[in-house]
């Protein structure tokens, strides 16, 4: 999970992008009934093998939920930030020139908040991201 330098969060599940090794709680407990009923009976296996495989799958998925939850929090965070950014006067770096404006708009996208940033001379600037803002004034 990419994170801009203010906070800007690009979750990659959104830009289409998926991992496909994941289990979920429910393929893996099939999986699981499915090894218990395919068992030898003559040579079962021993149940603290079991009682290893369920713990494995709880840490891993209280660390799934734990990832899930900070990426939501980094999310939560970038809104915040960009929203407290309007009408503020921003110095913009990243661009073919920079400059410095006033925020007079905030977008949400998948890609995350961008900013509409009027300059001086009247003309506004779009599609400017977080990770592009240098200096915010008061």
């Amino acid at each position: 999970m990419p994170v801009d330098a203010i906070g800007n969060v690009f979750n990659a599940q959104s830009t289409g992008a998926s991992n496909n090794t994941n289990i979920n709680q429910e393929e893996f407990i099939r999986l699981f009934l499915t090894q218990l009923q395919f068992q030898d009976p003559l040579e079962p296996v021993d149940n603290r093998e079991f009682l290893a495989q369920l713990a494995q799958f709880t840490s891993l998925e209280q660390s799934r939920q734990t990832s899930q939850n900070t990426t939501d929090l980094l999310a939560m965070t970038a809104t915040t930030q960009a929203v407290s950014l309007l009408n503020r006067q921003v110095d913009v770096a990243g661009l073919a020139m920079p400059f410095t404006g006033t925020v007079i708009a905030v977008e949400f996208n998948t890609s995350g908040a961008q900013l509409s940033v009027r300059n001086a001379t009247g003309q506004v600037q779009t599609a400017i991201r977080l990770s592009q803002v240098t200096l915010v004034k008061p």
